[in-house]
């Protein structure tokens, strides 16, 4: 089968693409014809080895020290037709429509990848395409997940940094759907689409900082993580709290425990959470209308170095779709 392998560390052109054996479906496993995937920027980031030493210590370890081993495929989320169904997977079949997470956060970016059965997958509604459910095993339950962790139940006021991207879109739309006053945070270039998903004010970073009045917010979420903890946590409300979307290093986590001891302001740093019940929710918000995808590009199998060039220049506005054998998306 086809597959984006990454052949080295390093620049975009390290992924191509080859023929590798086809996965075979393990007990509690489907195999899934992949139509649509996505490249995020935790696939570049993988790429690239560029992350914390704390991550990129351990995953250099697994997928190989000096040039990744050569089953090394990424992609983290997909939406396909079920092509083989191991033992113990009831609830599927073959043929199946589904949404989900590939087996380990890898093997998208090819013509057949694994899923875990028991974990992030449900069925696709016939309503939605591929290209708007594939993003959000990955970019919609961070969104989801980081807005809860943060107590989005109970947030009047939000400010969303870094809004235009995959997981600040879904952001702003879940925050205005929880009932929240929604503060949008974006380049020039994604001013209107914020409006257009609902944000009720709208900074342009490159015309004025979210910090530069006196406002404040109940809750606070950086998926751009660039800027000092400190200019955050001074926008807080007195029970607010920031949440910081990014892999944070070691002084990170150092900064947000000193921050929680002195003022008694929530940091929270880390995974999001992510679970099977989230994902329905999440595709019937898309199937009702009260949520939906915003795709910036498409980009073919055969073009996926030209995809982690574009998602790398941090411009993108949504998520940047992988069609691999989709007919419609």
């Amino acid at each position: 089968m086809r597959a984006a392998v990454v052949r080295a560390y390093g620049p975009p052109d390290g992924v191509e693409v080859g023929d590798v054996p086809k996965p075979v479906a393990e007990a509690g496993q489907l195999v899934v014809r992949v139509h649509t995937s996505t490249v995020n920027m935790g696939d570049t980031e993988i790429r690239a080895s560029n992350m914390p030493w704390l991550f990129r210590v351990p995953i250099r370890l697994w997928l190989g020290v000096l040039r990744p081993k050569p089953s090394t495929i990424l992609g983290m989320e997909l939406a396909g037709v079920v092509a083989e169904a191991g033992e113990g997977t009831e609830g599927f079949a073959v043929g199946d429509e589904v949404v989900g997470a590939s087996s380990m956060g890898f093997g998208a970016h090819a013509d057949f990848a694994r899923v875990d059965a028991g974990g992030l997958v449900v069925r696709k509604p016939a309503g939605l395409t591929t290209g708007e459910v594939a993003p959000l095993p990955v970019a919609g339950l961070a969104a989801l997940g980081y807005l809860r962790r943060g107590g989005i139940e109970g947030a009047k006021t939000v400010l969303i940094r870094g809004a235009s991207g995959a997981i600040g879109t879904y952001a702003v739309q879940l925050a205005k759907h929880f009932g929240a006053e929604v503060t949008a945070v974006c380049g020039t270039q994604a001013v209107e689409r914020m409006r257009e998903l609902g944000a009720d004010v709208v900074i342009d970073y490159t015309q004025a900082e979210f910090d530069a009045g006196e406002r404040t917010y109940d809750l606070i979420l950086d998926v751009v993580g660039k800027q000092p903890v400190g200019r955050f946590v001074r926008c807080l409300t007195a029970r607010g709290a920031y949440v910081r979307g990014t892999v944070p290093g070691l002084w990170e986590v150092c900064v947000a425990l000193w921050f929680w001891v002195a003022s008694r302001k929530r940091v929270v740093m880390g995974d999001a959470g992510a679970c099977v019940e989230d994902l329905r929710l999440l595709v019937e918000l898309l199937e009702s209308g009260k949520l939906r995808s915003v795709i910036d590009r498409r980009y073919p199998l055969e073009q996926i170095a030209d995809a982690h060039a574009y998602v790398e220049t941090g411009h993108k506005q949504g998520h940047v779709l992988i069609e691999v054998s989709a007919p419609q998306t």
